[in-house]
């Protein structure tokens, strides 16, 4: 008996029954087209489907609005960096530094680790300097991101929910702090599709070093109840990027081509049988992970880069560190993956701020900013967005040696793709710790990014149990003020 007759006979009667009423509304609905062709290109989700080709497009096409950017680099400093020794500089707490702080400014305020606590002012643990034309205020601790102060807007008005790092980071993440949402990476891949055939649409990296590496979860890039095919995939830092992706020893790219497709006949007739999406990712899937044998050794052979711009980046590649993540990430951009996101888990200071931010900042300053360059002088910066920050910023007040959790006010820098470069947006208090002029908050954070990308955050949405969700909830505004 050959194979689909063996598959028709497993046949379920919940998928007869499933297959039957489909048909009939297939029918029905072909009817009403009037032979458009609408029919043929529609999946029973609503979405389009793949017509000639296994490379998801998206379901936003065209674009809501004039998209500035085509591709994410999010540069994730996991563990909550201090706006105070980066990209905040607030003299009045120098001058405070030792002092109890003001209970007028905390009075009810939610706390971390310090709640009941006595609060004593810390002052910045680094001088600040005016850089660039633009004249931003830098820390001294970041003397390349210095460098690319006229290509940066620096956003000193963040405002997130979680105050802890693990909710935090899935608010920073999906735009909830209920863990099964979907990633933005994950949301733009299944909006936008990808423009890349050989390699994921959405990547994932991590690196380490500088203060307590905070785990991070793989549900940070998950597809949650999107298809499965919109999953975030991690690469590795060090050794082969992705495990077994080399061909077994003793089978041939034309085996291990014919035992795909193979695959792929058995699942597709699984598929007419069920209409099962998650067979569409398994698919997909398979047949992904066959090409990136062969495109995953060609990305990650740098062979072909030229000294100096190894020396830019500060590594010769392939060993683990941020800054040989941030030279993969301009090769994945180049080679149209959508979503690249890296983080490095170093910035969770609750002690030693001052040794863990001169370590933390030693490994990322020099490639961040060699990253925006070298973006920059091949013409690709004004259509990748570069986007650098953790997912809370620090207290002005000591923890011991340290600073704890802080959500009323942070700092991110982004770059490139249809931002205003060498401003300075949104004001905190004089002691840091709450926003008085242009809050950001995630979800405005979100809704701007969908909308440099071509998307109006309002209009990307995904019905899962009766409601439409979005990444932005049912909140969100784009901040005009810091478009280009």
């Amino acid at each position: 008996m050959d194979p689909q007759s063996r598959l028709k006979q497993r046949e379920t009667r919940r998928e007869f029954l499933g297959r039957s009423a489909q048909g009939i509304g297939t029918m029905a609905l072909a009817t009403l087209l009037h032979g458009t062709g609408l029919a043929a290109t529609m999946s029973s989700r609503g979405a389009p489907r793949r017509v000639g080709t296994d490379q998801w497009k998206g379901v936003v096409n065209p674009p809501h609005v004039r998209p500035r950017a085509k591709r994410i680099i999010y540069l994730y400093m996991a563990g909550g960096p201090s706006h105070l020794e980066t990209f905040d500089n607030k003299p009045k707490l120098v001058d405070m530094h030792g002092q109890p702080m003001p209970p007028s400014i905390t009075k009810g305020q939610q706390l971390a680790q310090l709640q009941g606590k006595a609060l004593e002012c810390m002052g910045p643990q680094f001088p600040f300097e005016h850089f660039g034309r633009s004249g931003q205020e830098i820390s001294t601790l970041f003397p390349h991101t210095a460098q690319i102060a006229d290509d940066v807007c620096i956003v000193r008005s963040m405002q997130t929910e979680q105050i802890n790092h693990d909710p935090a980071h899935t608010f920073m993440n999906t735009g909830s702090m209920t863990t099964g949402r979907p990633s933005m990476g994950s949301w733009l891949v299944y909006g936008l599709g990808s423009e890349s055939e050989d390699l994921p649409g959405f990547v994932v990296m991590t690196s380490e070093g500088g203060g307590q590496a905070q785990p991070i979860a793989a549900r940070q890039w998950h597809s949650g109840f999107l298809p499965g095919r919109f999953q975030g995939v991690k690469f590795q830092s060090a050794g082969d990027a992705v495990n077994y992706v080399d061909l077994p020893d003793g089978v041939s790219y034309e085996q291990q081509r014919d035992l795909i497709q193979t695959i792929r006949r058995l699942n597709e007739m699984k598929q007419n049988a069920t209409d099962d999406p998650e067979i569409e990712t398994r698919i997909a899937q398979y047949e992904m992970a066959f090409r990136m044998q062969a495109s995953v050794p060609e990305l990650v052979d740098l062979s072909d880069e030229p000294q100096y711009i190894k020396d830019l980046y500060g590594t010769a590649g392939a060993d683990g560190s941020f800054a040989a993540n941030c030279l993969l990430a301009r090769r994945m951009a180049e080679r149209g993956v959508r979503f690249i996101q890296l983080y490095h888990r170093g910035w969770d200071h609750h002690g030693d701020i001052k040794e863990g931010m001169e370590t933390a900042a030693a490994l990322v300053d020099r490639a961040s900013a060699a990253l925006v360059l070298d973006l920059k002088q091949r013409g690709m910066l004004d259509d990748t967005l570069v986007i650098w920050g953790g997912e809370f910023g620090r207290t002005p007040m000591a923890q011991g040696s340290g600073r704890d959790h802080h959500i009323k006010g942070f700092s991110i820098w982004l770059a490139g793709g249809g931002v205003r470069p060498g401003i300075t947006y949104g004001r905190t208090d004089d002691f840091g710790y709450e926003v008085v002029e242009n809050p950001v908050h995630v979800h405005d954070l979100h809704a701007t990014i969908l909308s440099l990308m071509g998307i109006h955050h309002e209009k990307l949405t995904y019905r899962h149990q009766g409601r439409d969700f979005r990444l932005t909830d049912v909140h969100g505004k784009i901040v005009r003020d810091i478009l280009a």
